[in-house]
């Protein structure tokens, strides 16, 4: 059966005709007090010689762009605080905490990079299409304006999560400001609010990004599209025929607005895409002016001038921070005069593509120079003196540039769980977590006083990225210590003596009253047919041994080896001979060997720590280990009570894991 077509009756079409008849009534009502559809005729009715382009499409892109910014904005500072204190914990809260968050930031801040990348684009083609020129002097004047604001709103905005990468990269680029003659000191002053970086260098860049910076951007919009609309699209022209190519008397409306509207979801797609990928922004950890980021880099779209610094070294970095960069702004602004001439116009591009080159040469550089390190080995170094040290010293750089990122990323990824952990951020600020962190704090205190005698190595991972490695050490490898393989390792007549325990130059445990004598001797010099029941034995030492840590990852193997820990216990007290130089709980000795009992746990390391020559320890035996807190004074020690105990903390792997 066909469906029934079922015609309104005459009440319905009374009410329709009403509908009607009140919404233009009420659309009339608000285009005589606001002329509104003289207003949409006027914007959609702009003649476009030759017809819609997809050339034209640039300046549409940034207008979307520049409102995406503006949305996002608002939104984003709904949810920031801008303090010292703040500024990373709202941050992250944005990131992590608040419901599409990490979205709505990752927009924001990939659309800064595609609005610096269209700014480029529109600037190119403007000046190919010679749409400079008389009468548009002035509006490509104040597009140069527009673009100095935009790089303007992504230098104060990197600085705004108030994190390491944020931080390091302003100082750096605020300190070439110094640099400028005459008022270079007080410019610098007045843009970090004092002499030095802190709560109000943060408020200023907060307001420069938030508050002046967008309104200047309004303005200068605003002005150029009034003068875009007065002196309308600039079309090129037939070489020699005097005629544009393409339709005559076309309209803005609706080909041109296709066209627009297609290259702005384009642009719009491929931010969604990139937040989507790399999750939104990146968050390094907070800032900490007392930690040095060896990582630090500008943006892609500035590290052409980042490497351009490296051509005037010392004095001379003034020209290539202030004088060089003003006389080519300089250049590009007379650009309108320049090319009033056909050879002035064809001058003009080929300064634009090689100021355009130049900086995508320059930025390519900087990018190799960095991952140097990624595709060249010490192997690859030339053969003479003179280019091999030049490469060496290149392949150095690198590496220390890629292991500063690659300590950077771990740290941001710590900081972060830590700030997802149970405790949360603390009352004084996310800073403290990474204070307080063994994990992130364990390996920096190790490298200052541990690592000058010991190594911190993986014998299972030797190349691993998390070992510490000393090429000429004076003492044992302390990675795993307290663990079962640790302790076996030091009862195993192979080992003792080789890198990772006891032999070093001049260890006083090589003697022949030794260690290394007395493990070979009672364990490796043994009779095959009693070699089983000893390994048997050592095993149930090195579990007891083990135990004695009480390290927080094997609590569970302690648990389900309790009946061999205790018979491993009557071993080392009663039969294995560990008595003969060793205390261990109620045995006592006279030998000079230090005490076991609650051996490598934490209260015995930090005991040990703090004056190995102790009488429960080497005592005067004891020939290199320095004492690091013997003194009641602290004033008087090396170390203070939370640096001793985040470094044993790290070295027993004791901190927070999630679940």
């Amino acid at each position: 059966m066909g469906g029934v077509h079922r015609i309104p009756d005459r009440s319905q079409r009374e009410n329709t005709s009403r509908m009607n008849s009140l919404v233009r009534n009420v659309a009339d009502w608000f285009d005589d007090r606001t002329g509104m559809r003289k207003l949409m005729r006027t914007a959609l009715d702009e003649p476009v010689p030759g017809g819609a382009r997809w050339r034209y499409v640039w300046g549409s892109t940034l207008v979307m762009a520049f409102f995406t910014q503006a949305i996002t904005g608002l939104f984003l500072w709904m949810n920031y605080s801008s303090s010292t204190q703040t500024a990373w914990e709202s941050v992250f809260a944005i990131q992590h905490e608040l419901i599409g968050g990490w979205w709505l930031r990752g927009i924001h801040h990939f659309m800064a990079q595609a609005m610096v990348i269209l700014l480029v684009i529109h600037l190119t083609q403007v000046v190919i299409d010679g749409a400079y020129r008389a009468p548009r002097e002035l509006n490509f004047v104040l597009g140069i304006g527009l673009m100095l604001v935009v790089l303007g709103l992504a230098l104060t905005g990197y600085l705004l999560p108030w994190d390491q990468k944020g931080y390091w990269a302003t100082k750096v680029g605020t300190e070439l400001s110094s640099q400028a003659p005459w008022a270079g000191a007080m410019v610098k002053k007045l843009a970090i609010g004092g002499s030095d970086y802190g709560h109000y260098t943060l408020k200023r860049f907060f307001a420069l990004h938030a508050g002046l910076l967008p309104s200047l951007l309004m303005l200068l919009l605003g002005l150029h599209l009034a003068l875009f609309r007065r002196h309308g699209l600039h079309a090129r022209y037939f070489q020699g025929k005097g005629k544009v190519q393409g339709k005559e008397g076309a309209l803005f409306w609706p080909d041109q607005v296709l066209k627009d509207s297609v290259a702005a979801l384009m642009v719009l797609a491929a931010v969604l895409t990139l937040t989507v990928y790399y999750g939104g922004a990146e968050l390094a950890a907070p800032a900490d002016p007392a930690s040095p980021y060896a990582a630090a880099r500008p943006e892609t779209y500035f590290l052409f001038l980042f490497q351009f610094l490296k051509w005037f070294p010392g004095e001379s970095e003034v020209w290539g921070a202030i004088v060089i960069p003003s006389l080519v702004l300089l250049l590009v602004l007379l650009m309108p005069w320049i090319g009033r001439s056909r050879t002035g116009h064809l001058c003009n591009v080929a300064i634009l593509f090689v100021l355009l080159g130049g900086a995508g040469l320059l930025t390519a550089q900087a990018l190799y120079d960095d991952n140097f390190a990624a595709w060249h080995t010490r192997d690859d170094a030339p053969v003479q003196e003179e280019p091999r040290q030049a490469y060496l010293k290149r392949l150095a750089a690198s590496e220390q540039f890629l292991q500063a990122r690659r300590e950077a990323a771990h740290e941001a990824d710590r900081v972060i769980e830590l700030a997802l952990s149970p405790e949360r951020i603390p009352s004084t600020g996310a800073l403290t977590l990474v204070y307080d962190d063994p994990l992130l704090q364990g390996p920096k205190l190790f490298r200052r006083h541990c690592a000058g005698c010991h190594n911190y190595q993986d014998p299972q991972a030797l190349e691993a990225e998390t070992n510490i490695i000393n090429p000429a050490p004076t003492g044992s490898n302390l990675f795993g210590v307290g663990s079962r393989a640790w302790v076996a390792g030091l009862l195993d007549p192979d080992q003792i003596a080789g890198p990772h325990y006891f032999g070093y130059a001049e260890s006083p445990f090589l003697g022949e009253d030794g260690m290394v004598a007395w493990v070979r001797e009672n364990i490796g010099d043994v009779a095959s047919d009693e070699r089983a029941a000893l390994t048997e034995q050592i095993t149930r030492v090195v579990a007891a041994l083990s135990a004695e840590s009480h390290l927080p990852q094997q609590q569970q193997l302690d648990r389900d080896q309790a009946s061999r820990i205790d018979e491993g216990k009557r071993l080392i007290a009663e039969e294995v001979g560990c008595t003969d130089c060793h205390k261990f709980h109620d045995v006592d000795n006279e030998g000079e060997g230090p005490d076991l009992t609650g051996y490598m746990s934490r209260a015995w390391l930090l005991d040990f720590l703090r004056n190995p020559a102790a009488d429960r320890f080497y005592g005067e035996a004891n020939d290199r280990m320095p004492a690091f807190a013997v003194h009641q004074d602290p004033a008087m020690n090396q170390l203070d009570k939370k640096t001793l105990e985040l470094m044993v903390d790290w070295l027993r792997g004791d901190w927070y894991r999630p679940e």
